[in-house]
């Protein structure tokens, strides 16, 4: 029966009703209104309850029954689609099959011995039986291993013939029989190609040329492009609802956290790792960000070149959070203009805070939809390549990312989620371990406060003339002060990723009184273009103190209170001589200081520092005056080098504290905060590429040591316990 028929039963008088016995009931077609929002209520719920039947009904003017039937027949009609698409296929497979059986056949009956052109020795034709034999067994191998993966990322595993029929299709071109998978706006065809992304089954992709998925190659792209679009549909869903698959957190500060079980019945899947170390992370949360929607696409997509963001558009987007990355492989490019479409397999490292804090990798596939006009979404989803043996990642990524919605004056409305799972091995120190545990040091409000603060970084790089309060210093010219952004940019970001403490050799900790014990690294640095040539020794810990994160934030960004801290001013004052805000905090600002150092004249020290609700940075370095001289120029600043230290500023674990003082003047009364010092110092010339001895690491234990100790005491915290 055609779905836009419904049955309308007989009435009227006895005589009518003997008369339509025997006769089969009346249809007619459901008006075109009706058939719009029957259709549209099916993409969501293919199989209603009669409560739902009944208030359709109502809504449409049909009775409960006419439109249980529709949704019967329109069940039975897609059902019917997808069978006899499958049937085609697997008919073009059998007759590209049988054909190539009788070639083979006919080849094994004109085959001549090479040697006497008479009929193949016995030695030859064992040769040719093991080569086959050997041959069969890799393909067995081969299938085992893709049917094992599939069935991570389908939830099933694939017999011989299934496999065949989802990876060999050949393209067959759009078809009325084609069916498609609709659901919140998003349109994919299988067996051809769609306007709005890259086909599923068949591989008539958007570049226009024909893949031939013959090959792990052609499987593993094919099966990308399917894990992409389930990613897709289900991170669109996540976004949309509210209750009962999202629910307020009665303890982060009624943030937004996944109910598992609502959420586990709308998308049923298996843990990637098992045992009491699993756990998983899941939040949402929305922001305004003042950067352009298209702007923001084509930088998540890493693909546009700017002046602030000139290489790694992606790790520059989040310097405190994303510490490597790179693009493995693109997939699709997406359209010229919305970069609708475009997929690519990602590597990213992610880390925050401490040393203390283990880093997070990925390797996943990124998708970009243009859903509606103005509105993009982009998904982001674990994937392991055929080529991987195992997995060595302990960390996972479930449909993830987000949805940029275009506001007016060039702002961006972000709607993030982030649901991982995660295989915690190595127990997360207890310093930490709240924040962690509850999700907040890898969440969704960190990504959305940290977008929203290179925002403001942005708008302060493209002023067109420099502000009031930024004006009477050393740099005059609008290219002076963009050029020292960037510098300030590169140096937050080198001092982010020395807290990994990745280097090949690590030293055991050296304890310290009072805190997590001093973690030290060595790195030797070659070619590293921007940082010191040698052995650089980084030098890190982390300590727990009695006041709230914001109080000793304001301690570290004071310009008289320096002296009685930072080891560069050998206890004398700093003169600052430039200032440039890049946020409407206060203490989001960068400067540059000349300490009072008699037997010195050449120093400066170049700072940044910057807060939110999720952490605070005080990051600087000592720089010459010549290179700070060639930045205040305009001058490329990207190969000046540079070796910061500095503090990271976070609650304690108690977010509504931290949020709830954030704007607050009395700060005191709330929270403790976790102070994380880091050091690095260039250990020995590049003609000296030698290692360190004990001496110069605890050289630099003592300078890590000395600092918190003056911190602690200018803070009236030397009675910690």
């Amino acid at each position: 029966m055609d779905s836009s028929m419904a049955s309308v039963g007989g009435s009227g008088d006895e005589g009518s009703d003997n008369f339509n016995q025997g006769r089969r009931p009346s249809y007619k077609r459901l008006t075109s209104a009706q058939t719009a929002r029957l259709e549209r209520f099916i993409k969501d719920c293919p199989h209603p309850d009669e409560a739902q039947r009944r208030q359709l009904a109502s809504e449409i003017g049909l009775e409960t029954k006419q439109v249980k039937f529709w949704f019967q027949n329109k069940r039975t009609q897609i059902k019917n689609q997808h069978e006899r698409a499958d049937n085609t296929a697997l008919r073009v497979e059998n007759d590209r099959i049988h054909s190539k059986n009788l070639l083979m056949k006919k080849a094994l009956k004109n085959m001549l011995c090479p040697s006497c052109g008479g009929a193949p020795c016995q030695d030859d034709r064992e040769h040719l039986m093991q080569k086959m034999q050997h041959e069969n067994s890799r393909l067995k191998e081969e299938h085992e291993k893709v049917s094992s993966l599939l069935a991570r990322y389908l939830e099933k595993q694939m017999s011989p013939p299934e496999f065949q029929q989802v990876f060999n299709i050949p393209i067959i071109g759009s078809s009325s029989h084609a069916p498609k998978l609709e659901n919140s706006s998003l349109n994919y065809e299988i067996g051809g190609s769609s306007s709005h992304g890259p086909s599923l089954y068949g591989m008539q992709i958007m570049d226009g040329h024909d893949h031939n998925l013959m090959g792990s190659e052609g499987i593993e792209k094919t099966l990308m492009l399917k894990v992409a679009a389930s990613a897709m549909e289900e991170l669109v869903r996540l976004i949309r609802i509210n209750e009962p698959c999202w629910i307020k957190s009665s303890t982060q500060d009624g943030q937004l956290i996944l109910q598992h079980e609502n959420y586990e019945k709308m998308f049923p899947r298996t843990n990637n790792f098992k045992g009491v170390n699993l756990r998983v992370e899941a939040t949402k949360d929305s922001g305004i960000v003042s950067i352009n929607s298209i702007q923001l696409v084509d930088m998540f997509l890493d693909s546009v070149s700017m002046r602030l963001i000139t290489l790694d558009k992606w790790i520059n987007l989040f310097p405190t959070i994303v510490t490597k990355a790179k693009t493995i492989k693109v997939l699709e490019n997406g359209l010229v203009g919305s970069r609708s479409g475009a997929l690519q397999l990602m590597f990213e490292q992610m880390h925050v805070l401490s040393p203390l804090v283990q880093p997070r990798e990925f390797q996943f596939l990124r998708y970009c939809e243009q859903i509606e006009e103005g509105v993009w979404v982009i998904a982001d989803v674990s994937f392991d390549s055929f080529r991987q043996k195992t997995s060595f990642f302990h960390s996972w990524r479930h449909p993830s990312g987000c949805m940029i919605q275009e506001m007016p004056n060039g702002c961006s409305m972000v709607t993030w989620v982030e649901h991982v799972e995660v295989d915690d091995k190595i127990q997360t120190h207890q310093l930490y371990k709240d924040l962690i545990g509850t999700g907040i040091a890898y969440g969704t409000e960190r990504w959305i406060m940290e977008l929203q603060r290179i925002g403001e970084r942005f708008a302060c790089f493209y002023v067109e003339r420099i502000p009031i309060q930024d004006s009477g210093g050393v740099i005059n010219s609008l290219e002076g002060r963009r050029s020292v952004m960037n510098f300030c940019h590169r140096m937050i970001k080198v001092f982010c990723e020395s807290l990994t403490m990745s280097g090949n050799l690590d030293f055991p900790l050296l304890k310290m009184e009072n805190n997590s014990g001093v973690r030290v690294s060595i790195r030797k640095n070659r070619n590293h273009l921007g940082q010191p040539k040698g052995v650089i020794v980084v030098a890190a810990t982390s300590i727990w103190l009695p006041l709230h994160y914001m109080k000793v934030f304001e301690f570290l960004t004071d310009d008289r209170r320096r002296a009685q801290w930072d080891v560069l001013c050998c206890g004398n004052n700093a003169n600052k001589v430039a200032h440039i805000s890049n946020g409407i905090h206060p203490g989001n600002c960068i400067s540059i200081s000349r300490p009072f150092i008699p037997s010195e004249n050449n120093a400066l020290i170049l700072q940044e520092s910057f807060t939110t609700p999720m952490g605070s940075y005080v990051v600087y370095a000592p720089t010459d005056v010549a290179s700070m001289i060639s930045a205040i120029n305009g001058e490329d600043s990207s190969m000046l080098p540079v070796l910061p230290s500095g503090f990271v500023i976070s609650a304690d674990g108690e977010p509504n504290a931290a949020l709830e003082a954030f704007n607050s003047s009395d700060i005191e009364r709330l929270g403790g905060s976790l102070l994380t010092v880091a050091f690095q110092i260039l250990a020995s010339s590049p003609d000296g590429i030698n290692m360190p001895n004990m001496e110069s690491v605890a050289a630099v234990n003592s300078l890590l040591t000395s600092t918190i100790l003056k911190v602690k005491d200018a803070l009236n915290c030397n009675n910690l316990e």
